[in-house]
């Protein structure tokens, strides 16, 4: 189950996560636009870097503003990342292995597709935003549990997997990258009540608030933080939790066609060589270099995936 099918799932399952961080980035900046001293449109450009759909927007636009950059990356046309792009372009990949989907999963996507494209068929107001937003949430979750619920454990099932793990780490990695070095205002205000409310607001976009609250409790900091979205295991959204799973459905890949391949080594060493270790190592190495370092690390095991299972031919 190589080649075109293969390339067909795991992109269908990376544009959809993409789109459903892209809608968690629009509610970050959402809410550290209540909380930033001196708040300004440009704060947003920040949000436009972590969506990596900065260029394309300057190209269209001579000065960052809220609700062009809202706009920009839910439904732009132009822009190869909008939500609205991203939801299409994983409901075309659906269409293309059809028959190695099960009728709940494709219902699933089709139906996402369908609302999206009503939702998104013009500009949001501010006031509908986060109803679109949790629309596009939840259409992304209701494709995930018709996968859970429906598919085999097959190879099928392992490249949708690695699309989505991929993807998340990306995600994840990029909004802490953009925290530390983008949304602090200064270092005078590291510890502060803005720093702290500022952590709170990513911890809420990867859905993590909850969890943190219970293992850590009311009084952690940044540094807890961190260590919860790279090294814990059992949080969903870490770069931890997600480099086990990519390494579990590879794993799982060779076992099936009696080979270990280029890509089962690079997971190997990014969970043995960066993730083993503890959260003092990760600063010691320094957070942005770590990230940025996981970033080119996670890029080059897509391509050797790709590589390794002949999606092109």
């Amino acid at each position: 189950m190589l080649g075109k099918t293969a390339n067909g799932l795991f992109w269908m399952y990376r544009y959809l996560e993409r789109a459903e961080n892209t809608s968690r980035l629009i509610e970050t900046g959402q809410r550290i636009a209540l909380t930033r001293l001196g708040a300004s449109d440009d704060q947003w450009r920040s949000v436009l870097q972590t969506a990596a759909c900065e260029q394309g927007y300057d190209a269209q636009y001579e000065a960052v503003i809220k609700d062009a950059a809202i706009d920009w990356m839910l439904r732009a046309g132009d822009n190869p990342s909008s939500v609205l792009t991203m939801v299409g372009a994983a409901r075309q990949n659906a269409r293309m292995v059809r028959t190695a989907l099960t009728h709940e999963v494709w219902e699933a996507m089709n139906g996402t597709y369908m609302r999206l494209r009503q939702m998104l068929a013009r500009k949001v107001a501010e006031r509908d935003l986060p109803a679109v937003l949790g629309e596009i949430r939840q259409g992304a979750a209701l494709v995930r549990g018709a996968t859970h619920g429906t598919m085999l454990r097959n190879d099928i099932y392992n490249f949708a997997r690695l699309g989505t793990f991929l993807e998340r780490a990306d995600n994840t990695a990029r909004i802490l990258d953009v925290k530390y070095y983008v949304l602090l205002p200064s270092l005078m205000h590291v510890g502060s009540s803005i720093d702290n409310v500022q952590w709170e607001t990513i911890l809420r976009s990867v859905s993590a608030r909850g969890g943190f609250r219970m293992e850590y409790g009311p009084d952690a900091g940044p540094r807890d933080i961190a260590k919860f979205l790279v090294l814990d295991r059992r949080m969903p959204r870490s770069l931890a939790f997600c480099t086990r799973k990519l390494r579990e459905n590879l794993g799982y890949l060779g076992t099936s066609h009696g080979a270990r391949l280029p890509s089962h080594g690079m997971v190997n060493h990014i969970e043995t060589t960066y993730l083993s270790h503890g959260i003092e190592a990760v600063f010691e190495y320094g957070l942005h270099e770590f990230i940025q370092k996981q970033l080119a690390l996670l890029a080059g095991l897509g391509r050797q995936i790709e590589i390794d299972y002949r999606f092109f031919e």
